[in-house]
């Protein structure tokens, strides 16, 4: 619960020394600092804590860790305005926060919510409750586990500060009295932040302090030297602002936006793309030098992630370098002015090894995705490779689907190339002939302003693709021009995984299925977590190749995107492989999973009609058939066959299938 800090009721305030306050009068502490560890670890916990790992956090094996634990939890209770309070259930403990003022959740649920999406009173409000640093000056020697706790918090909320800051500066009038004060804790906070500096230069500026704008270019780009960051981003934005006739005219602010990414990008004027840097994950207190699992597991995300070519990825050499300065993830993305940062942590166990690994939003502090993984090291390589995998899909997920999100909340003629594109994916993803015709006209864009973006043009074939396989347009002609544009793809980026998709399936279209594999295999060898790749290898296989490749490339294109929009694809093939194979069970199984999914269209429900019937279950594939023929009332077993390409043996098997439902 969310109260004023002032009223009337309990307060705890963890930034600067740890303080609770009652009906506006501040409780005397015992001088225990374990006392107030465990009040600040329980208060920010989001689960029960059981008193061994309690003990694990705060106690360096004393006569009695569980005794020490009852007593400090005996004195919290005495604190506390009621005993109740404090939850016990068996080994575990947990805090009843409702009704009290908690500053550090106060903050960390607007982070959750979107920085972003808050407005200024509310901004400047949480701004004023960062009193100090997090558990100011509390240390406690021989608590290793308690101490990375708290560097990490410090970090999360520094970064959650930053975030508040920058928006306050970018929304506040020119003409505030506060934007300077919010400009120098910024600058203190993230001194490596290149928006920050050019914050400070367009405010001086616009009073006209030029002079003072050249002493501070002076001073910061010595600044940046001394860690061998990149400075001519910040030095061009300097210059945009003097080429202003408005520069020292006390008007509205027209911010500077850096080129991204500040340091180390290849080509600063390259069209932007979301970028993204992969901080070295860390191995947990106790598990060994720098070198082992947790550098190995970062190399592999990092490779993996720059091989689906659908965003920038920072070179593993420079989030080492940064890493090895002892800088903090969250400041690192901000010294990179990447949009996202992913991070985690590697633990070995006897019998199991955990990863646990959060994306973060750099501008708005937001957890965009956080998962913890937990296996058996049977084989520790298989392990890793199979949570990377995990971790890599999940992280290229999450970002485009906040790709989406963004550029759908944006005015159609104010997106640049990559919003244009991913407000394309968007529309195309819902699989309706209008929706497609959207999705095409914002690729279009994406391509007008961006000639060379090869996942633009991948997208437009794909639009070409789905007007010819559903009949939306003329099927020989939509055909060729999905090959034009996968062609047009291919020579922008021939190292683009979804440019050899692309090309595979405009091949399958024409007709040319060994053309169409050597693509597709193409596709995946160049990224072997493009999930896409191996779901367009099921459909083909599914339909006159291997049905068992079928089913293993459906299983593994699943594995590394369970929740992508195109599930309802794999499982389709899944179920027409299993068909092929005589499992006519199975395949209507798969088949109604397929057609279960919100954006299934047209064909998935035939698949599922046929898929029924050939399991002997003629009601439920008859009610599939109807419902088909709501939507095409003169839908035939034609219209199904010369939807795919079937071997001769799976069209007469569909053939049968679509006889005893009446679709013969």
């Amino acid at each position: 619960m969310s109260l004023d800090g002032d009223t009337a009721g309990l307060c705890v305030r963890l930034f600067g020394p740890l303080t609770i306050v009652r009906d506006g009068a501040t409780v005397q502490l015992p001088a225990s600092r374990k006392l107030r560890a465990l009040v600040a670890y329980l208060a920010l916990a989001q689960h029960p804590v059981s008193r061994s790992r309690l003990c694990e956090l705060l106690w360096d094996v004393p006569n009695d860790p569980r005794g020490e634990v009852r007593w400090c939890l005996s004195k919290l209770r005495s604190i506390l305005d009621d005993p109740a309070r404090i939850k016990t259930s068996g080994d575990t403990v947990a805090l009843e926060l409702s009704g009290i003022f908690v500053d550090a959740i106060d903050i960390a649920s607007a982070a959750a919510k979107g920085i972003e999406t808050l407005d200024l009173e509310r901004l400047q409000a949480l701004s004023e409750l960062f009193s100090g640093d997090f558990l100011e000056g509390l240390e406690i020697d021989r608590s290793p586990h308690f101490m990375n706790w708290v560097t990490a918090q410090r970090r999360r909320f520094s970064s959650c500060h930053a975030a508040i800051l920058e928006h306050l500066v970018n929304n506040l009038p020119a003409t505030s009295g506060n934007v300077s004060a919010y400009i120098e804790k910024w600058l203190a906070l993230a001194p490596f932040d290149g928006r920050a500096h050019v914050a400070l230069l367009e405010n001086l500026a616009q009073r006209g302090q030029i002079g003072a704008c050249e002493e501070h270019l002076a001073a910061a780009a010595q600044l940046f030297q001394s860690e061998d960051l990149d400075f001519a981003p910040v030095r061009e934005a300097w210059r945009a602002i003097k080429d202003r006739p408005s520069v020292a005219t006390p008007c509205a602010r027209s911010v500077v936006s850096l080129a991204p990414p500040i340091a180390l990008a290849p080509d600063a004027a390259a069209p932007r793309r979301a970028s993204l840097a992969v901080m070295p994950f860390f191995e947990e207190v106790g598990i060994g030098p720098r070198g082992g699992l947790a550098d190995g597991l970062t190399h592999d995300i990092i490779t993996r992630l720059a091989k689906l070519r659908d965003f920038f990825v920072i070179a593993r050499g420079s989030v080492f370098a940064l890493a090895e300065k002892d800088i903090a993830p969250e400041d690192a993305g901000r010294r990179l002015n990447v949009d996202y940062v992913a991070t985690g942590a590697v633990r070995s166990l006897p019998g199991r090894v955990i990863v646990s690994t959060e994306l973060v939003e750099v501008r708005t502090a937001r957890i965009v995705w956080t998962e913890t993984f937990e296996r058996r090291p049977d084989d520790i390589f298989a392990v890793l490779d199979e949570i990377g995998n995990a971790i890599v899909s999940s992280i290229s997920t999450e970002i485009g689907t906040v790709e989406r999100n963004r550029a759908m909340l944006k005015a159609p003629n104010s997106l640049n190339a990559w919003e244009a594109y991913h407000r394309g994916l968007w529309h195309m993803y819902r699989f309706t002939r209008t929706e497609n015709e959207q999705a095409r006209h914002f690729f279009d864009m994406a391509l007008k302003l961006d000639p060379t973006f090869a996942r633009a043009y991948a997208g437009l074939s794909f639009t070409h693709w789905q007007n010819a396989f559903q009949r939306w347009g003329d099927r020989e002609q939509e055909t060729a021009l999905a090959f034009e544009s996968a062609g047009q793809s291919l020579l922008v980026d021939d190292h683009n995984p979804a440019a050899h998709w692309a090309m595979g399936r405009a091949l399958w279209l024409r007709g040319e299925q060994d053309g169409s594999l050597i693509e597709l295999e193409r596709a995946v060898d160049l990224s072997p977590n493009f999930a896409l790749g191996h779901y367009a290898l099921s459909f083909v296989q599914s339909q006159s190749g291997d049905p068992k490749s079928a089913i293993g490339s459906s299983d593994h294109s699943r594995h590394l995107s369970p929740f992508d929009p195109l599930l309802f694809g794999m499982l389709g093939s899944r179920a027409m492989a299993l068909a092929r194979l005589g499992q006519f069970d199975e395949a209507a199984e798969w088949a109604l999973k397929a057609a279960a999914r919100p954006n299934a269209h047209a064909i998935i429900l035939a698949i599922a009609a046929h898929c029924l019937a050939l399991a002997g279950r003629q009601d439920e594939a008859r009610n599939f058939a109807a419902a088909l023929r709501k939507t095409l009332p003169n839908y035939r077993a034609d219209d199904f066959i010369n939807t795919f390409r079937f071997e001769p043996d799976a069209e007469a098997l569909f053939r049968e299938g679509a006889r005893r439902i009446g679709l013969g």
